[in-house]
């Protein structure tokens, strides 16, 4: 194995061991605006890819097959 392969098994390991990414609490709590923000771009970013690929659906469609 690489070196960057067991480096990176390390940080793994160290990071469940301590069961968390983060060892201090936030500076500040998030506001009820700040995730409802997030998770929307969140939603839309993949509805959007979801919806572009099933718009653009029939042009995948094989031109010699007579369904």
């Amino acid at each position: 194995m690489s070196v960057l392969t067991l480096l990176l098994l390390l940080q793994l390991q160290l990071l469940s061991l301590t069961g968390s990414a983060h060892l201090k609490p936030p500076q500040e709590q998030l506001r009820v605006l700040d995730i409802t923000i997030g998770l929307t771009s969140c939603f839309m970013r993949c509805l959007q890819s979801a919806g572009w690929v099933l718009s653009h659906l029939e042009g995948y469609e094989n031109p010699d097959s007579s369904v």
